[in-house]
């Protein structure tokens, strides 16, 4: 018998055994080696591994993007299959002619801006009898479609051709990238110049796509949000549907108008604790209400205006009658905005031709006395420069603020606009009114008129202070059509010959962007070897769907009847639809213009887009010229047209 502690075994020898006590002992010499390796060395070698470590983790989506760049998501019956995708190779002949396709940028790697060179003046080729014709070069997913179309194929549907909907930079939410922001360009192309297509029809087409998202995701409020299909609030007052109604009457939009005009009758109400801006709420909706009772005829909208009109009076309830900015029209009470007691003199100078207008249709003479009181009170005013104004007025004192500082831009724009129109609103009569406006326009040439290099556009800048600055804003493209329609009316033909040019300009603030959006505001370059007209800085890129430009497009083409008025105008409207129009209903503005890959868009559509936009295209593009005749109807600043009274009055 063995003793227990002696343990028995059984020797089996292997060929290459020695190989495993070879490893074993290899094993025993490294950690022996590790061991005998002092504390600062064993932590150099762990850190070196952990940065190799991490290295490693942070190139792996690298590599892995590269792969699941080779795949698709195919849907099949809801479900995603992922299929390998083999690039084709192209002969070399072919990848010469092969149109780029702009790629959206990742989050994490934006491709700089696209560009076209330094954007040129465009040019136009004159033809006889047909005005001038705008030679554009296509863009690479045009080319692309014309090149499908010669090889009798299916048109290709771009990456490129779409803005993911999460890549709103303003109010977006989680739920914003269920939408995309529609860029058609494959489906629409250039239809400038086919007969069949109408452009009437296009605009009637845009504002039902706008109708359709406002009416399912922001009914009765005062703006859609298209992208997160939801809505914002400024008065709670139905703001767009009000601004719309007599566009979709001029449009001949019946049912979209039938249901709005139920809504106005079942469900708007004044009496509400809320504050209102006076000014806004006096174009869009006093003057949308008053332009429709005109166009139709309708009782109910003399009584609503009649009704918003009063609750706005309080404004006017001030020691110098110049109006307080903001009113509740609940409560019946006014006051100032909470940082200052001043108002803009635009705002308090912008309202005359509703108030007027109520008080004719009432026979109520004191909303018409109100406004009649700042008219002359700014007549009287010290502090202009050659009937230029200051852009703030003081409701105490009655006085301008901020001496020395001219624009023909925001806070100051209508007060000129509205000198002219209410003259020719009270049939040319008031002889105060357009001295003040005639005196302002020699102004303007005097101290705000300046040429562009290289191309010497004409444009209007800013003075302050005595220094000129190159600024111009959007707004300020009124300014060509205000112009015309004082020509139209009587006043010197230069005023004429000044619009054109101008008009030329607001253009070029379009055509030479990548996007052919213009920006808010631009700065003319004035230096001889200049490169480009205009320059545009970062904050100013954006563009809000103004109607400025085509509006006076509108003025422009309707006096001189020169084609090419209505071909800038198509060129913009395609452009708002392949840069702003959303999928699932409404457009969008959005924050630059300089970059027709990614330009970013908003998640808003101002109320003005269907009041004045998209009704100012129509009219453009009408060859009636008694549809809204500016010989008996004069629009207010929110595109909202007012009879001019007969001269018995």
């Amino acid at each position: 018998m063995h003793s227990p502690s002696r343990k028995e075994f059984v020797s089996l020898t292997f060929t290459g055994s020695g190989n495993y006590n070879n490893k074993q002992w290899r094993r025993q010499s490294c950690w022996r080696k590790w061991k005998q390796l002092s504390r600062l060395q064993r932590n150099l070698i762990l850190f070196t591994v952990a940065l190799m470590l991490v290295c490693g983790i942070a190139t792996y989506p690298t590599v892995t993007e590269h792969f699941r760049g080779l795949t698709v998501v195919v849907k099949e019956d809801e479900g995603h299959v992922l299929k390998l995708v083999i690039p084709e190779v192209l002969p070399e002949s072919d990848k010469q002619n092969q149109p780029l396709v702009p790629e959206p940028p990742s989050e994490k790697q934006k491709r700089p801006p696209h560009k076209r060179g330094p954007p040129g003046l465009q040019n136009r080729l004159q033809k006889k009898g047909t005005g001038s014709d705008i030679q554009v070069k296509e863009n690479p997913i045009q080319e692309a479609k014309k090149a499908d179309k010669e090889k009798g194929e299916k048109p290709l549907v771009k990456r490129g051709a779409l803005i993911e909907a999460d890549q709103a930079t303003e109010g977006g939410t989680a739920k914003e990238a269920e939408n995309k922001v529609a860029v058609p360009a494959v489906e629409q192309g250039d239809h400038s110049h086919e007969p069949e297509f109408d452009r009437l029809e296009a605009v009637r087409d845009a504002f039902r796509h706008a109708w359709k998202g406002y009416k399912e995701f922001a009914w009765g409020q005062d703006e859609l949000r298209p992208i997160s299909k939801s809505y914002g609030e400024w008065f709670g007052l139905g703001l767009t549907l009000i601004d719309a109604l007599d566009t979709m009457w001029i449009l001949n939009l019946r049912e979209e108008f039938e249901e709005a005009k139920t809504w106005v009758s079942t469900e708007l109400s004044f009496n509400k604790n809320v504050d209102v801006n006076l000014f806004e709420s006096t174009i869009r909706i006093l003057g949308g209400l008053l332009s429709t009772y005109h166009l139709t005829g309708d009782a109910l909208f003399l009584d609503k205006a009649k009704d918003i009109g009063t609750r706005l009076m309080p404004a006017f309830n001030t020691p110098s009658k110049i109006p307080y900015s903001d009113v509740n029209i609940g409560k019946g009470t006014a006051h100032p905005p909470r940082w200052t007691s001043d108002s803009t003199v635009a705002e308090v100078t912008s309202i005359q031709l509703e108030f007027r207008e109520l008080s004719r249709l009432t026979q109520d003479t004191r909303y018409r006395a109100a406004v009649d009181k700042v008219m002359q009170k700014v007549h009287k005013l010290e502090g202009k420069q050659d009937g230029l104004v200051p852009m703030f007025i003081n409701t105490n004192s009655g006085q301008f603020t901020h001496l020395g500082v001219f624009t023909l831009g925001a806070r100051a724009d209508s007060y000129y606009e509205y000198l002219l129109k209410q003259w020719i609103q009270g049939g040319q009569k008031e002889t105060e009114l357009l001295e003040d406006y005639l005196q302002a326009l020699e102004g303007v040439k005097k101290n705000l008129l300046k040429k562009s290099s290289p191309n010497s556009l004409t444009f209007v800048g800013e003075l302050s202070h005595g220094q000129f600055s190159p600024k111009m804003d959007h707004l300020v493209c009124f300014l060509p059509g205000t112009l015309a329609l004082g020509a139209h009316h009587g006043l010197p033909a230069d005023h004429m010959e000044l619009a054109k040019q101008l008009m030329e300009t607001c253009y070029q603030m379009y055509a030479q962007m990548e996007t052919g959006l213009s920006p808010e505001i631009v700065h003319f370059n004035m230096h001889e070897g200049s490169i480009r007209d205009v320059d545009v800085k970062l904050a100013d890129r954006h563009n809000l769907l103004r109607p400025e430009t085509v509006e006076s497009l509108f003025y422009l083409y309707r006096f001189t009847k020169d084609r090419k008025y209505r071909d800038w105008g198509w060129e913009i409207l395609q452009n708002f639809n392949k840069y702003t129009k959303v999928s699932t209903g409404g457009y969008t503005s959005i924050n630059n213009v300089r970059d027709p890959e990614y330009p970013s868009p908003r998640d808003k559509m101002e109320s003005f887009f269907l009041g004045e936009t998209l009704k100012y295209f129509y009219l453009l593009f009408s060859d009636d010229p008694e549809l809204v005749s500016l010989d008996k109807y004069v629009f207010n600043t929110e595109a909202h047209p007012l009879p001019i009274w007969p001269s018995a009055e």
